[in-house]
């Protein structure tokens, strides 16, 4: 991993973090395929992980709490099962108005703010991941290409 990036995620607005993606995408003259794919799955986990982030309530898929937000935290929640349930962890969140399903501190738990959660749900429903059933699987298919949209990410960064 680039310095840069390390930087990038542990302040950075997700708008510039988007445009640096954007940039090295069209460095790299990477294809159309992954371009298409890469900055709309990136801004849809980061519609949440920063402002998780600038409310020092960041945690990883098992629950742990994390001080920053870097590159290999952004890439465990890459993967579509964690990332699904990153959004069921939020939507519970929301509304029960403390945040769940963390190892978090309590006091720090209260003091969750409600996250827009429209991104990475219009994301996740195209992707074909139901919104309504955690328990519901999606096609193995979708996890296979968002691995392959992980790679090219971390190609980058």
């Amino acid at each position: 991993m680039k310095q840069e990036s390390y930087t990038l995620f542990k302040s950075a607005d997700i708008k510039t973090i988007l445009e640096v993606l954007k940039n090295e995408l069209v460095k790299r003259n990477e294809s159309p395929f992954w371009r298409d794919r890469v900055v709309p799955f990136s801004e849809a986990i980061l519609s949440v992980l920063i402002p998780l982030r600038d409310a020092n309530m960041l945690f990883n898929p098992e629950g742990q709490a994390q001080s920053e937000l870097t590159p290999e935290l952004f890439f465990k929640w890459t993967d579509l099962v964690s990332l699904k349930t990153l959004a069921f962890s939020i939507q519970k969140s929301n509304e029960a108005g403390i945040l769940l399903r963390t190892k978090l501190d309590d006091a720090v738990c209260k003091k969750y703010k409600k996250i827009d959660l429209s991104l990475l749900g219009d994301y996740l429903s195209k992707n074909s991941i139901d919104l309504q059933n955690e328990s519901l699987d999606f096609p193995i298919s979708n996890y296979n290409l968002h691995q392959g949209v992980s790679n090219v990410i971390k190609s980058l960064l």
